[in-house]
């Protein structure tokens, strides 16, 4: 089973909205890289959020690509400062293909969680508005691939 973990977009700076809206070139950014996750095969059934605006574009314009069956909704547990243990065990509960949409440092320490199981050790260096595929086989996660607005035309 695949799992994607995307941190949101390029969002405008608190000082200017508060909210922290994606700003024009993040949101081109998602797109772009959505648009080669779909290319690549990806599917999932859906897309949960950490609730927060950027997180909540960033969810909805990737699944305008990848058309979760189950759609997109708000999860608890995927803020920034959230115990990626929570995650974790959620993660453990799915049963088809997902992709959560989240910040730093949370998913970094996620990534690390499921993969060497020490959410200390930075193991993936997340860029905004890009895609890392961690795929379980028989319990244990290793990357898959990566995606990130720099190697996507």
């Amino acid at each position: 089973m695949d799992l994607y973990l995307v941190q949101h977009g390029d969002a405008q700076s608190e000082a200017i909205d508060p909210a922290r809206p994606l700003t024009d070139r993040g949101r081109q950014e998602v797109e772009r890289v959505a648009r080669a996750a779909a290319r690549a095969g990806a599917s999932v059934a859906r897309i949960a959020h950490s609730g927060k605006l950027r997180a909540r574009q960033t969810a909805e314009t990737v699944a305008a690509e990848l058309r979760p069956s189950q759609g997109v909704a708000e999860l608890a547990g995927l803020a920034p400062m959230d115990d990626p243990a929570i995650a974790q065990r959620l993660v453990a509960q799915l049963r088809e293909p997902a992709l959560l949409v989240g910040h730093l440092p949370h998913l970094s320490r996620l990534a690390s969680l499921l993969l060497v199981g020490d959410a200390t050790r930075e193991i993936v260096a997340f860029r905004m508005g890009g895609i890392v595929c961690l795929e379980n086989d028989a319990g244990r996660w290793r990357i898959k691939w990566i995606l990130t607005p720099e190697t996507v035309p």
